[in-house]
């Protein structure tokens, strides 16, 4: 889940809510409001962005029928990630299934004002040669293509926990800050057969990650996603990454200090929905997807 907000427009959103007396009207309608009201409110507000909250966690995750399952994928996606504020460990793991290309991706890091992760499954129309995985667009999974997904993302303390059958997993930690290496996931994925299983496990393997960060039993398979990537990136993009986190840790820092009457992402993100609205918006909707629905 990526989000993103304008430095310029929050030092001036600040200078505006702390000299009005909006901040009080805001507070006073989360306050007066049950926990059922509030859920069933941010879930009415997040829906259209392809978001849901789970309160048992206090996090934001992905709905199934978000509308990014339109998008599909493209590796272009991650290579200009920095450049939205989202700082990123990944890895693609691409696999040959019933006359398809597959592709099961890892993310974990920093997605703008928050720590979070993802887990997507995306296919091609047909088999590809290893030239074009960078530039093919790959379809999100299939309602009957979905598989049974679940991960753990833990810091320096436990952050989230979700499972689901569907095509993408994720979780968002909104207002935290982290360094990806600092993360880890620990994924489990259940295949429909040992032919996808088999596949998918010696892509694993040719991707790079170590026989010790997979375990294998029957049909399941789990993998350890942690550590700093070890990834070589030129002089331009280690800036823009650097650039990037230092912008990320001042907007949850702002973020935190705008709905500092709160402490729970419910409560903070209503209390910035009746203060800003529009602030509420650009915290939510990631730029390179509004500009594409524009489009």
């Amino acid at each position: 889940m990526y989000f993103s907000i304008s430095i310029v427009i929050f030092a001036l959103l600040l200078v505006f809510v702390f000299a009005t007396g909006r901040r009080r009207s805001a507070m006073k309608k989360v306050c007066s409001m049950t926990c059922q009201e509030k859920c069933r409110l941010l879930d009415d507000l997040l829906a259209p962005f392809g978001y849901c909250y789970l309160e048992c966690q206090d996090i934001i995750s992905t709905r199934i029928d978000a509308w990014q399952r339109n998008m599909g994928y493209t590796a272009l996606f991650d290579r200009a990630a920095s450049h939205f504020n989202m700082v990123l460990d990944s890895l693609a793991v691409y696999f040959p299934y019933r006359d398809k290309t597959w592709l099961i991706e890892f993310w974990k890091g920093q997605y703008g004002i928050n720590t979070g992760a993802e887990v997507g499954i995306y296919h091609s129309d047909r088999l590809l040669a290893d030239e074009e995985l960078r530039i093919a667009l790959f379809q999100a999974a299939d309602d009957q293509e979905m598989l049974p997904l679940s991960f753990e993302l833990a810091g320096k303390c436990p952050l989230a926990s979700v499972a689901k059958t569907t095509w993408w997993l994720t979780a968002f930690c909104m207002g935290q800050f982290s360094d990806p290496g600092e993360l880890s996931m620990n994924i489990s994925i259940r295949f429909p057969d040992c032919e996808m299983r088999c596949s998918f496990v010696n892509a694993l393997h040719h991707a790079g990650m170590s026989k010790d960060h997979i375990r294998v039993c029957g049909n399941m398979v789990h993998i350890s996603f942690c550590g700093a990537q070890r990834k070589k990136y030129g002089f331009f993009e280690r800036l823009s990454r650097r650039l990037s986190q230092f912008s990320n840790r001042l907007f949850c820092r702002v973020f935190l200090l705008i709905t500092r009457p709160f402490t729970t992402t419910l409560d903070r993100l209503l209390y910035l929905y009746f203060l800003l609205p529009f602030a509420f918006r650009r915290t939510i909707t990631p730029r390179r997807y509004r500009r594409r629905r524009r489009g």
